[in-house]
């Protein structure tokens, strides 16, 4: 019989219904919604019509997450992708992490997306391959979440990280980090130099690798990974809304 897990309080799906105009904000591998709705509010407040939706397998319990793959947290993005479709003529993202890698990959799938802006974003994490030579009967690893530089500050996520999870990324970083030409949209590239998650060499990777010819390196010299929850959460916000502002 199939276990029901109950979503974790504060990692909900959050949507407002505003203007003609929608964005679109994805979290990252293990974490939940909590860590990008202070984003997520700032945009309602600014009359967006806003979704952060909660990944397949996230925000729950981390045995739920072993058994979904990429296609399904890919799955989650397309179905509030689809949602804003619906309500906007002009459509936005923005993600942190790995949901700054969905971005990428909806950039790639939707040339519709008028300019995305990423936080953190992964596409080459290397320290990661090492989950390919663990003994088969090793299923989950110890916790990545919560890599925030200010104190009493603590992101909702997993204190476990699925080993099958982590491949599945893996092999969506490949796919994502190969079609990277295929972006031409506007792109904002926030990286914190101290992150203790993703290299932030993955920065100027993007930044190289993207067909965009506008595109903007912005540093987080104040902030670890979850930078959305850390010091510069201000400015992500503050740029973010003038970046997509300029391109309504």
């Amino acid at each position: 019989m199939a276990r029901d897990f109950e979503v974790l309080s504060g990692a909900e799906p959050y949507a407002v219904e505003g203007s003609r105009t929608g964005i679109l904000v994805s979290h990252g591998f293990t974490g939940t919604v909590q860590s990008m709705r202070p984003l997520g509010e700032a945009f309602a407040r600014e009359g967006y019509t806003v979704i952060v939706p909660r990944l397949h397998g996230h925000g729950t319990h981390h045995e739920e997450m072993e058994g979904t793959t990429y296609q399904d947290w890919i799955a989650s993005i397309e179905e509030a992708y689809a949602w804003l479709a619906e309500r906007c003529d002009t459509i936005f993202m923005a993600g942190l992490s790995m949901g700054g890698t969905l971005a990428l990959y909806m950039a790639q799938r939707h040339p519709d997306i008028r300019a995305i802006s990423l936080i953190n974003a992964a596409v080459d994490v290397p320290a990661m391959k090492s989950v390919h030579d663990l003994q088969e009967d090793v299923r989950f690893l110890d916790a990545i979440g919560s890599d925030i530089k200010k104190a009493g500050i603590v992101e909702l996520a997993y204190d476990k990280t699925p080993v099958a999870s982590v491949k599945q990324i893996l092999a969506f970083m490949d796919i994502v980090r190969d079609g990277l030409p295929k972006v031409q949209c506007p792109a904002l590239i926030f990286v914190s130099p101290e992150d203790h998650v993703v290299p932030p060499n993955n920065a100027q990777m993007i930044y190289e690798r993207i067909a965009s010819t506008e595109k903007t390196i912005i540093e987080m010299p104040d902030s670890y990974h979850v930078a959305t929850l850390d010091n510069d959460q201000p400015r992500i916000i503050d740029e973010t809304l003038a970046f997509f502002k300029k391109h309504e």
